[in-house]
Order: structure tokens, then C-alpha cells, then sequence
């Protein structure tokens, strides 16, 4: 594992447990930004939980590969729906940039760690 894939991983790591505990908790800032998206509360809920699997996944990655890369899938499919979320409000390109770039991260560490797949529990 590169120097960039452990920083890519950590930074995810972190940005997405203190996300998940703020749309978990139910935050003021998460409730409000799922308002704006005009998406019911009850999938802040589910992308919390989402979110706290995606992190774990990562930790977990720092040992075993597989599952850094079923965490990275994860995280980009909530960044494609995020962004697709955004883009269905005719949000500016400007708030819509930190979850692209969060999803190009997710992208990286997917495609360096797609091989690893194959050893994950179940398949």
C-alpha cells in the first residue's frame, strides 16, 4: 500500500465518522442539508448507518485489503447518489465539489485494491 492510498484512507476514514455520527444523532447541520435535498429524515438515518460501515470497513482495511476496497465502493456509491441528490435541486457546482472529490478518493482507493476483492469473506 502507497503513501497516498493510507492518506486517502484515513482522511475517508475520519471525514466519514464524523459524518455518520452527525446524521446518526440527528445534528442540526445533516437535518437541515437533507431538508434542502427535499429527501425524508429517514434516509439521513440510513445514510448515517451507511457511512459508519463505510469507516469501519476502512479501519478494518488497514489489515486486510478486501475489505478497504468493499469500504471504498461504499463510499463511492453514497458520493454518486450524493451528487445525484444535489444535481436533482440544481445545487451549484460549489457545493457539489467536496463530495466529487470524496468520490474520486473512493475511486482511487476501489481501483488500487479491486484485486483484493476476490479474498473477501463470502466470495
Amino acid at each position: 500500500m502507497n503513501i497516498v492510498s493510507i492518506i486517502f484512507q484515513t482522511l475517508l476514514m475520519l471525514m466519514f465518522f464524523m459524518a455518520s455520527f452527525g446524521k446518526l444523532r440527528g445534528a442540526k447541520t445533516p437535518i437541515e442539508e437533507f431538508n434542502k435535498l427535499r429527501l425524508p429524515q429517514w434516509f439521513r438515518v440510513i445514510t448515517g448507518v451507511i457511512e459508519l460501515i463505510s469507516a469501519v470497513a476502512l479501519i478494518i482495511g488497514y489489515w486486510d485489503a478486501s475489505w478497504l476496497a468493499v469500504g471504498a465502493l461504499l463510499i463511492t456509491c453514497t458520493a454518486i447518489c450524493g451528487v445525484l441528490a444535489q444535481v436533482r435541486i440544481k445545487d451549484s457546482f460549489k457545493n457539489m465539489l467536496m463530495i466529487i472529490v470524496i468520490g474520486v478518493m473512493a475511486i482511487f482507493l476501489f481501483i488500487n485494491n479491486i484485486s483484493a476483492l476476490l479474498n473477501f469473506p463470502g466470495f
